[in-house]
């Protein structure tokens, strides 16, 4: 199975969709908060390491330019 960042958009809609139910109450809200909470972490991750994954590919893209600049961090 490939999960896609469509994949991941549409498990948060879904999770707010879950959030937004009014008849969701007391201990069973609490649990679909937490679970709100833990989606929200992995998914912070993902985007996190997908943008790492940009950056990366575009230092290796540049470094065929004569004129890039590396980041600061890869300067010295």
């Amino acid at each position: 199975m490939r999960n896609t960042l469509g994949d991941l958009n549409n498990h948060l809609f879904a999770q707010l969709e879950r959030l937004s139910d009014e008849e969701l109450k007391g201990e069973a809200l609490v649990e679909e908060i937490n679970r709100a909470k833990a989606v929200n972490e992995v998914a912070s991750k993902i985007i996190s390491n997908g943008s790492l994954v940009l950056d990366a590919k575009k230092v290796m893209d540049n470094r065929l330019d004569a004129d890039a600049k590396l980041p600061k961090m890869l300067e010295g």
